[in-house]
């Protein structure tokens, strides 16, 4: 772990010189950025192959920490952050949010760590917390529905924080994550749906922009094969109620003989399910719909869901003590973690 400051030592393509940063250090070395963090803060665990190599590393591109900012950080907050990046009114309609943070912080309270919850809905929201994470107020991240490309995961590898991401987006290299198998999951249960004799089975698809989207559209299409048309595909933004309400009005609209949907959220489904049987389509006689997530909108819902249970508040233990792990030196904060999620059926299809 090391949040610093770093002199200058690296060419910029406009000719000017911008700070040198544990990942140029890495990178130089052929190691990981926790082995460098490690060898900055004088921690165990690294060889003396590895500590020779960042040595010469750090010498090369010019990197030099900042000692005041190492020794603030040395001390300890003793607090992780929880970072959100979803809409405000998600946070507080999805219980999969709610879960992992209850998780979450039941860990850290075991490890007498405190648990400080930020929400990046906007682009100002997300230079905030870049600024706040800059400042040595937390010892480490537990990162929920980041984006390829988010500038939180952007932000989080310049500063080398300890962090462990919830799902796995492409792009964020050796970082720890813990995460199910959405793609093998959504396979599965569009396999049963249309074991029920469904022939025109749709989807309403939500958060393509993050990998839990995307893999559970990739599952929909593996378990489909030939019978896969994409125009009974409508994505969403988010996994929201009114999102599922709205994709479910343009796939009536599109293809109204529908007789099976796989929604990507609880939340989709329920969503879906107002808006088919305000139409006057009877579920599951007429349609039958398959949800994920196995949250309160499964119950909430008439008939109740069928979907995969998704173990929201063990991701959000098992995602602190990846933290934790790296806090404590025990691991360079790489690896995965990949929990079950098993289908659970009922009357919805």
């Amino acid at each position: 772990m090391c949040s610093c400051t770093y002199d200058e030592g690296v060419d910029e393509p406009n000719g000017r010189r911008r700070r040198a940063t544990v990942k140029d250090v890495a990178i130089e070395a052929g190691v990981s950025r926790g082995t460098v963090s490690r060898v900055l803060n004088g921690q165990r665990y690294v060889s003396d192959e590895a500590r020779a190599a960042i040595d010469a590393a750090i010498a090369k591109v010019g990197f030099i920490p900042n000692r005041a900012a190492r020794s603030l950080v040395m001390q300890s907050s003793q607090a992780i952050g929880l970072i959100v990046h979803e809409p405000h009114s998600l946070f507080v309609e999805d219980p999969n949010i709610g879960a992992i943070l209850l998780g979450a912080n039941a860990a850290l309270s075991d490890a007498d760590y405190q648990l400080s919850c930020l929400i990046a809905d906007t682009s100002r929201d997300i230079d905030r917390l870049a600024r706040y994470l800059s400042g040595g107020l937390i010892d480490g991240v537990i990162v929920v529905s980041a984006r390829v490309g988010d500038p939180i995961t952007r932000a989080i590898d310049n500063l080398g924080l300890p962090a462990t991401f919830v799902g796995h987006p492409r792009d964020i290299g050796e970082a720890a994550y813990v995460a199910i198998d959405n793609r093998g999951a959504a396979r599965e249960i569009t396999t049963r749906l249309k074991a029920t004799g469904r022939r025109r089975i749709g989807m309403v698809a939500a958060a393509l922009d993050r990998d839990s989207g995307s893999d559970r559209l990739a599952g929909f299409v593996d378990a489909l094969g030939a019978d896969f048309d994409p125009q009974l595909v409508q994505s969403v933004p988010l996994y929201s109620y009114s999102d599922g309400q709205a994709g479910m009005r343009a796939l009536l609209e599109r293809a109204p003989d529908i007789d099976g949907l796989f929604a990507s959220s609880d939340a989709v489904a329920a969503g879906a399910l107002d808006v088919l049987q305000s139409a006057g389509r009877r579920v599951p006689e007429d349609v039958g719909i398959v949800g994920f997530d196995d949250s309160s909108w499964a119950l909430r819902c008439e008939p109740a869901l069928s979907t995969v249970r998704q173990p929201a508040t063990e991701l959000g233990r098992a995602a602190a003590e990846s933290v934790l792990r790296q806090l404590r030196g025990e691991d360079a904060g790489t690896g995965a973690r990949v929990l079950e999620c098993p289908v659970v059926w009922r009357g919805s299809a």
